[in-house]
């Protein structure tokens, strides 16, 4: 990874206090926060990009939430309860909730945002092929009728990383999920400062009065939300050494993501301390489009697992081991569903092997049109380590760069890659977010309604059905152990490419940053 110019970026630093816009009136408290991307879109259910779900949650509450040890509890919901065959789920809201334009939230929005979440999102689509009926019963009561036993209801709901079934209005939430929203009223601790909002320079949000946090400390994404501060600003900050002198020098007060190569500077600076934030870590990933050629042959796709390998990318773009180490297991090693079994192609290269399967493929050359996203300094150095051992592994690459933003809306077309398409693209995912095969956006077979590489595997699909259908753990870790050798072996969608562990810089002034997959904003308080 080139380093950056020091010199240079302290004097780009000069004038910070120019960036962002005019302070409150009063003593209010302002957070001001470098993100890992700028905000361009706003939809957190139209998209999995991880700087929407962050403001999500800014905005928008959830019905349930996962907190710290993994367990589903209340959070806009009161109580639920569950019928004897398992078949129905009730549940009732609790007292006191409001929109930020002042309307009560009542149970036809909860079954409106419901429905809208369970069109994009994987584990919400899977639940939703369960749901018999959807439907409010009064004000504060709606329930979730099945068709057969699905264990994982709970779990959908209160899934902690995107794509987040956060509640919006009903008006909103009936935007079709391949829309995206136009009004951004929300249901959490903070209001969007649309007005305010200059993509490229700054998001605001400020402190929603009339919220009614739960009455218990704060837990992940559960718990008591509690807007310690009067206004967030997320300050766009392109360039990351003049983003840590900017905290340094006191002009923000947290980087949620510094560069893996400047953490010594950081870990030498007095007022500033790294925060390990999520401690379960990110996985990177490989994906494949299956709609078009190369890769909707899966011998093909096999023979791009055979070129990768970890180490290389984990060494590119994170550099330090103390951040980063490989993994052969898909669910994420250390967690429930981990095992090595079939995830063994992902730690070497065997290039003669790939080149021997693009034979028996009969590969003839066609380009594989690779995605580089250039902004993001997690992701910049994916693309380049993948183009590289895709070719000594006989591919012929086509690397296209642009900026995340762009990528994500790219990779939504469906287009021939030669015709403004893709072929492969490289991101990041919260482990939170990759679990079990049910939550793994990645293992999504339902054809062109799924996620982006849009793969239609009847045979994937059925496995994910007997382990959402199982009963017992035993059994869910060996149909998980099934899932990650079909993947790896015969019903490729994805390569797995090492886990890796991102620290956040945070002023010593500032306290309460709570731990989690998200980088939440309740909770934080500052000094002076």
């Amino acid at each position: 990874m080139a380093r950056r110019n020091r010199r240079g970026a302290m004097i780009a630093a000069i004038g910070l206090g120019l960036v962002g816009i005019a302070a409150p009136a009063g003593a209010e408290t302002v957070l001001k926060a470098v993100m890992h991307s700028d905000l361009k879109i706003v939809d957190p259910i139209w998209t999995t990009a991880y700087i929407t779900r962050n403001h999500g949650y800014n905005v928008y509450d959830t019905l349930v939430a996962m907190d710290a040890k993994g367990e589903i509890r209340p959070q806009m919901v009161d109580r639920w309860t569950v019928s004897d065959d398992s078949l129905t789920y009730t549940f009732t809201l609790r007292d006191g909730l409001t929109f930020h334009d002042g309307q009560p939230v009542t149970a036809e929005d909860a079954v409106a945002s419901i429905k809208r979440w369970g069109t994009r999102d994987a584990m919400g689509v899977f639940m939703m092929s369960y749901v018999e009926r959807l439907q409010a019963k009064d004000a504060k009561t709606f329930e979730i009728v099945l068709k057969k036993p699905f264990g994982l209801v709970l779990l959908a709901l209160g899934k902690p990383s995107s794509n987040v079934p956060f509640v919006m209005p009903k008006r909103v939430a009936e935007t079709p999920g391949t829309e995206q929203i136009s009004d951004y009223t929300g249901s959490g601790p903070f209001v969007f400062r649309k007005d305010l909002w200059k993509p490229g320079n700054v998001a605001v949000y400020e402190k929603f009065k009339d919220y009614k946090p739960r009455n218990e400390p704060p837990s992940w994404g559960a718990g008591g939300k509690v807007a310690k501060v009067d206004r967030v600003e997320w300050i766009s900050m392109p360039d990351h050494q003049t983003a840590v002198n900017a905290l340094i020098s006191g002009e923000i007060d947290l980087m949620e993501a510094p560069p893996h190569d400047l953490l010594p500077v950081l870990e030498a600076e007095q007022s500033v301390r790294l925060f390990d934030w999520n401690t379960l870590g990110n996985q990177y990933m490989f994906r494949f489009n299956s709609l078009h050629p190369p890769f909707n042959d899966p011998k093909i796709r096999r023979a791009a697992l055979e070129a990768l390998n970890q180490e290389d990318f984990l060494k590119a773009v994170i550099g330090d081991p103390r951040y980063y180490k490989t993994c052969a297991a898909m669910f994420v090693c250390g967690t429930t569903f981990a095992t090595d079994k079939g995830g063994e192609v992902m730690l070497k290269s065997d290039f003669e092997r790939s080149k021997q399967l693009l034979k028996e493929a009969g590969y003839d050359g066609t380009p594989v049109v690779l995605m580089h996203s250039t902004d993001l300094v997690v992701l910049a150095n994916l693309a380049p380590v993948a183009k590289q051992l895709l070719e000594k592994g006989g591919f012929k690459v086509e690397m296209i760069s642009m900026d995340w933003q762009s990528l994500v809306a790219r990779r939504a077309k469906k287009d021939k890659p030669s015709e403004g398409g893709w072929s492969a693209f490289m991101t990041s995912w919260v482990a939170a977010d990759i679990l079990n095969p049910i939550s793994t956006a990645g293992l999504n077979a339902t054809g062109e309604k799924g996620w982006f590489g849009w793969f239609d595997d009847p045979k994937l699909e059925a496995m994910k059905r007997a382990f959402a259908e199982a009963t017992d753990l035993a059994t869910q870790k060996k149909l998980a152990e099934e899932i990650q050798v079909y993947v790896a072996t015969e019903g490729t969608t994805h390569g797995w490419m090492g886990q890796w562990y991102q620290p956040m810089a945070i002023r010593k002034a500032v306290s309460g940053v709570l731990e989690g997959p998200v980088p939440y904003m309740w909770n934080i308080e500052k000094k002076g």
